[in-house]
């Protein structure tokens, strides 16, 4: 297999917050329901929409990899939620405000799971075209720069359609853009490789997030607020929660084991340091992913969405970021980086640093 190096990768999250205390004092929230959740707070734009934030988090990137923005292949630009145009193409403008005039932009919509979605479909481009394309041109240091990817999240959660405290159970929302650099094949200076992605469906779940609301002729003539948790009930007056329960705890466990396969690595295997969660809720996490992930591995469970709430699309590649600054490897160590998303889609990517 041929390597992929990781470049860079990039979380932004804007300056401002939205506090637990001013959602129960507001009357958004149950104490209930913010003790299920376990946020103090969540980061929220004031100003930036999502294609900015992802550019914002993007440049960054591009400048710590010391990449030239016309060598970039391909961008993927996933969202979960409305990108600011009715009828738009925000993965063109990221392209277009990075300067990346040789890319080919391709917009990612797999709901909650589109980071990483975004990621296995790049990292599949870039293996097929070294492979099968036109031998790499060297740069002007002798060596060629390698075929590169940009995988790019935006999303913003704001008002009026969309309430970040109570739209959905179990979550509470944050605005953030992501970046990912990947490189085919990895370059000796790339801080992380890319090891595996394993990612599972269970399509017959996308009626949790349908419900029993008629096809509607543009957004949100429905339901002027997005409401989740009305979907999901008529999900369970209809089939109850054993099928959620049981096809989420198979789909976490093929994952991991499609995952380690991949990489060659073990569940008890000492280079495996971290399995970075997804950035739910406290009980969503306490009722699934933690009892499952203890016993299933000896890496130490972090919950890295304590202090951002969820990110939409760009769970995953924040964790890739977070992997960079407050959760290093020591060379060989390994990560598992966890998502899913509505659908349903679940997946699990592997990265290592370097020995």
């Amino acid at each position: 297999m041929v390597p992929i190096g990781i470049v860079a990768a990039q979380l932004r999250l804007p300056d401002g917050r939205a506090t637990i205390a001013e959602a129960l004092a507001g009357g958004r929230l149950r104490a209930r329901d913010a003790q299920d959740l376990g946020h103090d707070e969540v980061p929220v734009s004031d100003g930036e929409s999502p294609p900015e934030l992802a550019v914002a988090a993007a440049r960054t990137a591009v400048e710590v990899g010391r990449i030239d923005p016309l060598d970039i292949d391909l961008i993927c630009h996933a969202w979960m939620y409305y990108q600011g145009h009715d009828m738009w193409s925000p993965a063109h403008y990221v392209a277009g405000e990075l300067g990346a005039r040789n890319t080919m932009p391709v917009g990612i919509q797999q709901m909650c799971n589109g980071g990483s979605a975004a990621l296995e479909l790049a990292a599949a481009r870039l293996s097929f075209e070294h492979l099968v394309g036109s031998p790499l041109v060297p740069g002007p240091n002798g060596r060629a720069v390698g075929r590169l990817a940009l995988v790019t999240t935006g999303d913003r959660f704001d008002g009026p359609g969309f309430d970040r405290w109570r739209s959905d159970y179990g979550v509470a929302y944050g605005d953030a853009g992501t970046a990912v650099l990947l490189r085919v094949p990895a370059a000796p200076e790339d801080p992380l490789l890319l090891r595996a992605i394993a990612t599972v469906a269970a399509p017959e779940l996308e009626l949790m997030h349908r419900g029993d609301d008629p096809f509607g002729a543009a957004a949100r003539t429905v339901r002027e607020v997005v409401d989740m948790r009305a979907t999901k009930r008529v999900y369970l007056k209809a089939h109850g929660s054993e099928a959620f329960v049981d096809a989420n705890r198979a789909a976490i466990r093929r994952v991991v084991a499609t995952a380690l396969a991949d990489s060659g690595l073990a569940a008890n295997d000492s280079r495996l340091r971290y399995a970075l969660l997804p950035r739910f809720g406290r009980k969503t996490l306490d009722g699934s992913w933690f009892p499952m992930l203890t016993d299933a591995l000896t890496a130490e469970l972090v919950d890295i969405g304590r202090d951002t709430g969820h990110l939409g699309a760009g769970d995953a590649t924040a964790s890739v970021a977070d992997l960079l600054t407050d959760y290093k490897l020591a060379p060989g160590e390994a990560a598992l980086v966890f998502s899913a998303g509505a659908g349903f889609t679940w997946s699990c990517v592997v990265v290592q640093a370097p020995y």
